[in-house]
């Protein structure tokens, strides 16, 4: 993006192309030359004036939702309960959290806070033969899961629940209803 940037001051032509590597060769130093000198075929040496390019930097933009696809022999089988009652198994990857998982296979959770434990929209019922295994919810957790619909027990935030080997066998049931408080619900 730099570089098409600054080059188009250049426009397209062949005859640039010694101009546009010197030019690279300067914007990987981060060095920003106002003028440069060109040399076409017959030797003659002529100034070309440069736009000043801004030069920046970008960095990665985070999935979201994005979840791995299981290297083979090392998946982890878990299991929805929709609302429907339909089972739904799927085999996932070590790491990925259930929010990530229902979502990349169009399950109904909504996880409207996008994951940040500032909702109770992905609320999930573990089974009580798994609930043990998943590490203790932290304070934040717990301040959203009595928010939480249908509250349990065994009642977990997906997005805070990652997958690992122990899990392997865990059913999830997601609750018949959520709740999605927001401040406009407030407002009378």
């Amino acid at each position: 993006m730099i570089v098409s940037s600054c080059l188009r001051a250049f426009g397209t032509r062949s005859a640039l192309l010694p101009l546009r590597l010197n030019l690279l060769s300067s914007l990987s130093r981060n060095i920003s030359l106002s003028a440069w000198r060109r040399t076409n075929s017959s030797g003659l040496t002529k100034k070309v004036m440069v736009a000043p390019c801004r030069l920046f930097s970008v960095t990665a933009v985070p999935y979201h939702g994005h979840v791995h696809e299981p290297l083979p022999g090392e998946e982890v089988h878990i299991s929805f309960v929709t609302t429907d009652g339909e089972k739904v198994e799927l085999e996932v990857a070590e790491g990925d959290n259930l929010l990530d998982i229902a979502q990349a296979n169009d399950l109904d959770m909504e996880g409207a806070c996008g994951g940040s434990c500032a909702c109770s929209t992905c609320h999930v019922i573990i089974d009580s033969e798994h609930y043990d295994l998943i590490a203790e919810p932290d304070d934040d957790e717990n301040d959203m899961l009595d928010l939480a619909f249908g509250l349990t027990e065994t009642s977990r935030l997906g997005c805070q629940v990652k997958v690992t080997k122990e899990l392997d066998g865990l059913v999830a049931t997601l609750p018949s209803m959520t709740r999605n408080l927001q401040a406009r619900d407030f407002n009378k």
